[in-house]
């Protein structure tokens, strides 16, 4: 059995960089870093830092121009 990413793991700054990448690489895949810091607000050592942790957790990956989603492995445990 594949074990489930535990998304409750991440921190509320994680999840809400996420879906800063979920919202700005739409049209072309991938988000930039300049977009990112916009879209969360946070500073762009908070957005850096919280990259570090989904990259590392394969939520998001390092694309040619920025970042993009990794694969979509959420899961419920039963």
């Amino acid at each position: 059995m594949d074990p489930l990413h535990d998304i409750q793991a991440l921190s509320n700054v994680d999840i809400h960089v996420y879906e800063a990448v979920a919202g700005e690489s739409g049209e072309y895949g991938w988000a930039g870093f300049s977009a990112l810091v916009r879209a969360t607000g946070l500073t762009e050592d908070e957005v850096r830092q919280s990259l570090q942790t989904l990259i590392g957790h394969g939520y998001v990956v390092p694309a040619e121009q920025g970042y993009g989603l990794g694969p979509h492995t959420f899961g419920v445990e039963r």
